[in-house]
């Protein structure tokens, strides 16, 4: 068994099976289980998931902080609050596709699901190749930084603007114009064959497919912001990787929890904004420090806290200001 403590990236490779093990443990129960009989996920059994996978993720966290010490697990903890925090502003996006496409609640679970699992190879993907960059060339950090920078002033400056209808989207006229969609939804089916509901012969895509593309899409977009993010934070790709997929396979659940009260949250861009502006700063404080330029760096626990400050604060505000408005029911 000595093939199980071989290094991989930096540990041992039964951690890395344990953590696979794990998330495949939980998409498994998600569609084996809870979505079984295909039924309509209400908002109290959402906030009881939501809480689950937080749960699982902070104790995860936990298993961190034994196994390698303090400062690995403050790193991982940061990133995982960033990276949830991050996908907050992903949930507002998804709530307004399913708005748009009118998919039920009943086959959003579906879309979601199968968004996320597509997410956790894309981002292992994306992950990847930013720690071969990071590792080769320490100046990306700076690219990092920088890009951080205009993503948090680019938010902040946007926040109040209203998104261009999906219709008026690049990617949604592309697709619509390249591939055969049917006229409506064909229950939770992604294709048909066409002979079979009055239309020409072969394979049809439905709405629900463009749903599933566009909610991907969405996600390759907030990726680029987050992890950038994440290398800011720490460059162990483990941590990066691991904090980003707990983040993530709770978005489901968080956005049932959330996608009814979306309206009471608005501030929050906000906040986000001033987290990746914060980052930014932290990064470029980082490589500078690094290099040799500057004594100052920010240390991760400090980013902790702030990031906390900033995402209580944001969340606290809204609610203020919003509380007049009708609650969920």
């Amino acid at each position: 068994m000595d093939f199980l403590m071989s290094p991989t990236l930096g540990y041992p490779l039964w951690v890395w099976l344990m953590f696979m093990g794990g998330v495949l443990a939980l998409l498994a129960f998600d569609l084996g289980v809870l979505q079984k009989d295909g039924r309509e996920i209400g908002v109290r059994q959402s906030l009881k998931l939501s809480a689950m996978y937080i749960g699982i993720g902070l104790a995860f966290g936990g298993w961190v902080w034994w196994y390698r010490g303090a400062d690995v697990g403050v790193q991982y903890l940061t990133g995982y609050l960033l990276e949830k925090s991050l996908s907050l502003d992903n949930v507002f996006v998804i709530s307004l596709i399913f708005g748009s496409m009118a998919v039920p609640r009943a086959y959003q679970h579906r879309v979601l699901f199968w968004g996320i699992l597509g997410a956790i190879v894309m981002r292992a993907l994306m992950i990847g190749a930013g720690a071969a960059l990071v590792a080769q060339f320490q100046w990306v950090l700076l690219v990092f930084g920088a890009f951080l920078l205009f993503a948090g002033v680019k938010m902040l400056r946007d926040a109040d603007e209203e998104s261009k209808p999906l219709e008026e989207q690049r990617l949604y006229k592309w697709l619509r114009a390249r591939f055969r969609f049917t006229p409506s939804l064909v229950g939770s089916a992604f294709l048909v064959r066409g002979e079979k509901h009055d239309l020409a012969a072969g394979w049809w895509a439905t709405p629900l497919l463009l749903t599933l593309i566009l909610v991907e899409a969405a996600d390759l977009v907030f990726a680029v912001d987050s992890i950038p993010a994440i290398f800011a934070v720490t460059q162990d790709p483990f941590l990066v990787y691991t904090s980003n997929i707990f983040a993530i396979l709770g978005l489901r659940a968080l956005y049932f929890a959330l996608a009814a009260m979306v309206h009471r949250f608005h501030y929050l861009k906000y906040a986000l904004a001033l987290v990746l502006v914060m980052i930014g700063v932290k990064v470029g404080l980082v490589y500078l420090h690094d290099i040799g330029l500057v004594a100052l760096k920010l240390p991760t626990a400090l980013s902790l806290l702030l990031t906390v400050g900033l995402l209580g604060g944001g969340v606290a505000y809204s609610l203020y200001r919003t509380r007049q408005t009708q609650s969920i029911g």
